[in-house]
């Protein structure tokens, strides 16, 4: 009777191990999904501080990408000494009306000499004043982390975070640029929301 059910286990083994292997393969990258096209050409401005650089243009090189594959090309990049200086530059932007969308790139830290979320409320606060006056969206991507240690540790970490924040970043920025594309074709034709 032990010899049927070892039998029996290994035909059972058996059985499944070829199921296994004729499963259908996992790609080795997933298929790129199909993003929307604009009915427009679309023209972002890239606001980077220099704060930092070697984490924040993390963000930058993510961004770049990603909003590629979204069929955004035309991206030109700024940069600024810090994060306080982004949303002067972003209003001077979204005033040339060449651009419709901007993206603040930042690493706001503690420096022990003024809180560092005074500097961060502060930016984030005149990023939604300039797109709320001049009606160009503006996304951010300025962080202020709780704890920053210049140690290696925890740029490796903010470099990795900030790759993450581009590919979300240009991810909002596609789709609001969608739906506020779709949003104005409705008001021009007079098509109720």
């Amino acid at each position: 009777m032990n010899q049927m059910l070892q039998d029996q286990d290994v035909q059972a083994s058996q059985v499944q191990t070829p199921q296994a292997e004729n499963a259908p393969d996992t790609p080795a990258n997933p298929p790129t999904p199909e993003h929307p096209h604009f009915a427009k050409p679309q023209r972002v401005a890239f606001v980077q501080s220099s704060w930092h650089r070697e984490v924040v243009e993390e963000c930058r090189i993510s961004f770049l990408k990603e909003i590629e594959a979204r069929h955004i090309t035309n991206v030109d990049v700024f940069e600024v000494p810090g994060s306080f200086e982004i949303p002067l530059h972003a209003q001077l932007l979204a005033k040339t009306r060449r651009y419709t969308a901007i993206v603040a790139a930042g690493l706001v830290v503690d420096g022990g000499i003024y809180r560092h979320e005074f500097v961060a409320d502060t930016v984030i606060k005149a990023l939604m004043d300039v797109q709320l006056r001049t009606e160009v969206p503006v996304f951010s991507a300025v962080l202020t982390p709780q704890q920053f240690h210049e140690t290696e540790v925890h740029y490796e970490f903010f470099r990795k975070h900030f790759v993450i924040k581009g590919i979300e970043v240009a991810e909002a920025c596609a789709n609001t640029l969608l739906s506020l594309e779709r949003l104005r074709g409705q008001v021009a034709a007079g098509i109720p929301g």
